[in-house]
């Protein structure tokens, strides 16, 4: 009886152990599982311990803006090994680089490099550290899309190509002044990507075998760099593309157009991902380009609240804002501060500097990513600092701050990391162009 007991115990403690690794979530996607910046997992440290959190391991990287997934136990991430080349950062001219961009498997425990998958990759891209997506992990597979439009499904295991696709080639087009910045998106049996070129702006591909589906929509010169989101709204499933002209609901299973609202922003950067709150979406862009819609309740279609003034709204850019409750919370691209803004309405709340650039004057794109947990966020700064932060209508308060990484990158003359981080296993995942490091977050 004593055995069975402790047999008993034992098999409840392991039990116990095994519940929390399975409720802990992964984050297998640019945003996370809902692709809404949301980060669910509890037992969340309240406030840093003097010196930082434990950091886990670093594992050197070469150069990319693209963040880490974080699937089953493992760590995809991509990167660029330049062999040749003036890799300097000019908004306005392309810069010519030979190397090999690699697509990397690290164990989540102890960053242990489980399997690469590299390929030549000449850039003619500006902004040219390397990959921008995230790869999109799913039935035991990873998606992985370069900066040049090499679009790869590995088998996640063993990192064996299934399927590749030149998208340049395949539908004859260039890369965008700024590199294929989509991030892939998996939903059901489809894989979407945002490729361009006429009739080809988002194409639907069957995530197996790599085979089209459908295309849909065009837009020029380019796709722009918005990632396409799926959202629920008018009792239907809608497929969301913004591209340089304009805002589109797609029906997912046919590229289908529900409805187009024009949205053009400046340079043809349409950028950031849309963020859906209830029954409103909210898109904004450089150029003081940002509006909010209300869906229909009854039907795939939408109507517009309010178009921004330049006095007005949040307009964001390298990263994407959130709504909660009756506010938006986003990074003036160019002013380059954290602002809060009335969501009913647009009007500017408050705004600050000290999670973007640490300073008190405008830096042009200066950048804070902003990921909810319970209720306070967590906010990875150019800098390289992460901060503990609640974010209300009447003010940003900061709790804590760490530096996790230097910001090994360059823009507008100031040193930056531009990299979304993940969030998984009660740690933080977050990489600059040298290395990638897991620091635990666990209460």
């Amino acid at each position: 009886m004593r055995f069975a007991g402790s047999l008993v115990l034992a098999v409840f403690v392991a039990w116990q152990s095994l519940g929390g690794l399975v409720i802990a979530d992964d984050w297998p996607q640019w945003l996370g599982p809902g692709r809404d910046d949301v980060w669910k997992e509890t037992g969340i440290v309240e406030k840093f311990p003097a010196g930082g959190p434990k950091i886990l391991w670093r594992v050197p990287l070469s150069g990319g803006y693209s963040g880490p997934a974080v699937a089953g136990g493992k760590v995809f991430v991509t990167d660029y090994v330049r062999e040749s080349g003036d890799p300097k950062n000019d908004p306005g001219a392309r810069a010519n680089l030979t190397g090999k961009e690699r697509v990397l498997c690290l164990r989540a425990s102890d960053g242990k490099e489980l399997w690469k998958h590299e390929y030549d990759c000449p850039y003619k891209i500006s902004y040219p550290s390397g990959p921008r997506t995230t790869p999109a992990v799913s039935g035991g597979k990873v998606y992985a899309l370069g900066s040049e439009g090499d679009l790869v499904c590995l088998d996640a295991e063993s990192g064996k190509p299934l399927w590749s696709k030149d998208l340049k080639k395949e539908y004859q087009i260039d890369a965008p002044h700024w590199g294929f910045s989509g991030h892939p998106l998996v939903d059901g049996n489809k894989l979407f990507c945002t490729v361009g070129g006429p009739g080809s702006v988002i194409v639907a591909f069957n995530k197996d075998t790599g085979k089209e589906v459908w295309r849909a929509l065009s837009s020029t010169p380019d796709a722009g760099y918005c990632p396409p989101k799926i959202i629920e709204a008018g009792g239907k499933k809608q497929l969301i593309v913004w591209h340089p002209q304009s805002l589109n609901s797609l029906n997912p299973e046919t590229g289908e157009v529900y409805w187009t609202e024009k949205l053009e922003p400046q340079y043809g950067m349409s950028c950031s991902t849309p963020q859906k709150s209830g029954d409103f979406l909210y898109v904004s862009a450089i150029g003081k380009c940002a509006a909010l819609f209300k869906l229909n309740r009854e039907k795939p279609a939408a109507e517009v609240v309010w178009i921004a003034k330049p006095n007005e709204a949040v307009f964001c850019s390298n990263s994407t804002p959130q709504i909660d409750g009756d506010a938006i919370y986003g990074n003036d691209c160019e002013l380059g501060n954290l602002r809060g803004v009335k969501l009913a309405t647009g009007e500017r709340l408050w705004e600050t500097f000290k999670p973007t650039t640490g300073g008190d004057r405008r830096e042009s794109h200066g950048n804070t990513f902003l990921t909810k947990n319970g209720d306070r966020y967590f906010l990875f700064s150019e800098t390289g600092d992460l901060i503990i932060a609640r974010l209300t209508p009447e003010k940003y308060e900061e709790i804590s701050r760490a530096h996790l990484l230097e910001p090994t990158n360059e823009a507008f003359g100031r040193p930056v990391v531009w990299s979304h981080p993940a969030y998984a296993n009660k740690c933080v995942f977050v990489r600059n162009d040298k290395e990638i490091v897991c620091a635990s977050l666990a209460k």
